[in-house]
């Protein structure tokens, strides 16, 4: 049998390591995102041509809404690939409409076949195929960029060393608990593949603001090794492909993009089913560190309560946690001033106890049923 003072020790001990783990992720790793600068210099002479390829499937709508955003960019030489999916709404007819004004929008499509069922990854493919040009800018039909200098961010990144561009897509802000939960998650995931990134460790990116060459696509034979996943098209991509010198970085305000939020809290959790089904065929060293993080959190919150309740080392342990918020919210703060994310940070503390327990469930549900959807 333990005795109470081994059992307040192995409490103490554990409560300090999940400390020195959390220290570590906010001090070594996210504080480099938030030092970083751009310091790429390239003239408008030197920006190479783009083709930015979106894909579209009954986005009729928003493509009405957004497409001028995109073909109106202030930028030297680029094309606009549509791939209208098997659309059954005004799609056609609003890209004719459009390419009679804006001579750079291309459209491309896939008809509906009855003994062939395909995905999101056939259309991006045949988006890219119809490109003309190396560098590729991603983005979504429901997606628009916040300013029209959005290309030219992204293209002063381009160089011989760099294959890939990770951008930062972020949601409309509007009212609704449900609305600063999801802002808040697009901010705290781009902040960890934005840092990741810079630590020589990329892992993942967005498909609403993603750049990559389109000779790393066929390179690397697209998506053939996650084909049969519905999901998977950016950040499997990024996965596989991504070396701690191919890749840069791009998250600054006029390269964002936004995209209307979910409504309905259970459509949200289908879209974070889907990333699920991708989380697992990570490299391991990018699960073991994310993983880390988040069960380092988990025990770091329970141990506190733990000991607080115990009364045990109150001083120590309550110092211990304060400091380590402090240095958090000081780099939630900056991270969502850098993303113009208004309105989440006094909750984001909130989120940042809830969230792995969200993602559990969610996890666990996924395993039981596991959904599939166009996205």
């Amino acid at each position: 049998m333990i005795h109470i003072d081994q059992t307040t020790e192995i409490l103490l001990y554990a409560f300090f390591i999940c400390w020195i783990i959390q220290m570590f992720y906010y001090l070594f790793v996210y504080s480099r995102f938030l030092r970083y600068k751009n310091k790429n210099e390239n003239t408008t002479e030197s920006l190479p041509p783009v083709s930015v390829v979106i894909c579209a499937k009954n986005e009729a709508e928003n493509l009405k809404k957004y497409l001028p955003l995109i073909l109106e960019q202030d930028y030297p030489d680029f094309e606009v690939i549509v791939v209208d999916d098997c659309s059954t709404d005004e799609t056609n007819d609003i890209l004719n409409n459009f390419k009679e004004k804006y001579p750079q929008l291309k459209s491309t499509f896939l008809k509906e076949q009855e003994k062939f069922s395909h995905g999101k990854k056939l259309a991006l493919t045949i988006g890219i195929k119809a490109a003309k040009n190396e560098w590729l800018v991603l983005t979504d039909a429901d997606c628009y960029p916040v300013t029209n200098q959005w290309l030219k961010s992204i293209a002063t990144h381009y160089n011989e060393h760099t294959s890939i561009v990770l951008g930062y897509g972020g949601y409309e802000i509007k009212k609704g608990f449900l609305n600063k939960l999801i802002r808040y998650e697009s901010a705290i995931i781009a902040l960890q593949y934005f840092s990741y990134a810079l630590c020589g460790v990329p892992y993942m990116g967005v498909g609403r603001n993603l750049s990559y060459r389109s000779s790393l696509f066929f390179n690397n034979k697209g998506f053939a090794s996650h084909a049969k996943l519905d999901s998977g098209d950016d950040d499997l991509f990024v996965n596989e492909t991504a070396t701690r010198t191919n890749v840069d970085i791009e998250p600054f305000f006029k390269a964002h993009t936004r995209s209307a939020p979910s409504e309905k809290f259970s459509k949200w959790i289908d879209q974070k089913k889907r990333y699920f089904t991708t989380f697992k065929k990570y490299k391991r060293l990018h699960k073991l560190l994310l993983g880390l993080e988040i069960f380092s959190r988990v025990f770091f919150y329970f141990l506190f309560i733990l000991l607080l309740i115990f009364k045990i080392n109150f001083t120590v342990v309550l110092s211990l946690f304060l400091f380590r918020t402090i240095v958090q919210m000081i780099i939630y703060k900056k991270t969502f001033k850098l993303f113009n994310e208004r309105k989440i940070f006094l909750i984001s503390f909130i989120f940042d106890i809830i969230f792995p327990f969200i993602n559990l469930s969610i996890y666990l549900s996924n395993r039981i049923r596991p959904q599939k959807r166009w996205r």
